[in-house]
């Protein structure tokens, strides 16, 4: 069978393996630069100092610095260092990582101002939810109506072209000023980096609602009030949804920047924690779940939009 053809789809089971893959992959190849001694592994853990002072067991250092302390010992005829082929203390490997998946949520907070790895993750969906439901519910209607008519085409679309190339996170200290220091300026970013974003894309979407249906309508005698509910809107909502859902996936992208801003919460700030303590199997660890828990969203949308609209072809 032939998995590779211009606009032609793989059956069920190729597909299954072929997205199965699409993460093997990369797993793999990551698996195969920590396990595999001669494929990357530029430094060296001593098990064993010898006589170098300031080498200690489980410490790394560059492959350099121990060939030349080795050479030294040697030279000097004294106990030589011993150690094995490592990675650098960032780069963990798969099997510590699972494991940080586990004890990440198990373990006590070392301090009693920082929280549990699920009232981090807690704090951070609250953060996503309340900043995409306040743009989608402002910025959704404008992008309809710009979509619709050119008058209010002319009316937003200029000013949010220009306000989209503002960076979000420049508003960081205006917010913090403006709405305190707790979670309201975190959802003020999340809100910024998405709502112009939005409206352009639902304007854009209602555009290309079919022709012909706005004309059988007008044909039909419908009006202006008429023609928006009952004809612009149930036409474009197949699309609208699925722009939601990648408009979803750029909020995701907001949260790192959101949340450091004001006090420090959520997954950022167990991060940044973790990565100060060179707990990077912990860092890893929540970096991976944010994007679980981002594609479990999805798909649950995905799986909910075949449900509201089953006669749309699946795009995916």
């Amino acid at each position: 069978m032939q998995l590779i053809a211009v606009n032609r789809k793989l059956d069920q089971g190729p597909r299954r393996a072929v997205t199965l893959a699409s993460f093997a992959l990369p797993i793999l190849l990551w698996a195969l630069i920590s396990y595999v001694p001669f494929l990357w592994h530029p430094q060296v853990e001593i098990t064993q100092p010898g006589s170098v002072s300031y080498f200690s067991e489980g410490l790394l250092v560059d492959r350099e610095i121990f060939e030349r302390e080795y050479a030294k010992a040697s030279d000097n005829e004294t106990a030589l260092p011993e150690g094995k082929p490592a990675n650098p203390v960032y780069l963990p490997a798969p099997h510590e990582v699972a494991v940080a998946f586990v004890t990440a949520f198990t373990t006590e907070p070392q301090r009693r101002s920082e929280m549990w790895l699920h009232e981090s993750l807690w704090s951070s969906i609250q953060v996503i939810f309340w900043g995409f439901v306040l743009s989608s519910i402002i910025g959704i209607p404008l992008g309809i109506l710009a979509g619709t008519y050119d008058f209010f085409s002319r009316l937003f679309e200029p000013f949010i072209e220009f306000f989209r190339y503002l960076p979000a996170p420049a508003f960081g200290a205006l917010a913090v000023a403006v709405l305190g220091i707790y979670q309201a300026p975190k959802i003020a970013i999340i809100f910024i980096g998405t709502f112009f974003q939005q409206v352009l894309v639902v304007a854009n979407t209602t555009r290309k609602l079919d022709p012909s249906l706005l004309e059988a309508a007008q044909t039909l005698g419908a009006k202006n009030k008429s023609m928006l509910f009952r004809v612009v809107v149930p036409g474009i909502l197949p699309d609208l949804y699925r722009d939601v859902r990648i408009l979803l996936g750029w909020a995701w992208t907001y949260l790192i920047v959101a949340e450091l801003i004001g006090t420090s919460s959520g997954i950022t700030w167990f991060i940044t924690q973790q990565a100060r303590y060179k707990n990077f199997d912990n860092v890893f660890a929540a970096i991976i779940m944010i994007g679980i828990l981002g594609l479990t969203i999805d798909l649950l949308l995905a799986w909910l939009g075949r449900r509201l609209f089953p006669w749309q072809k699946e795009s995916k």
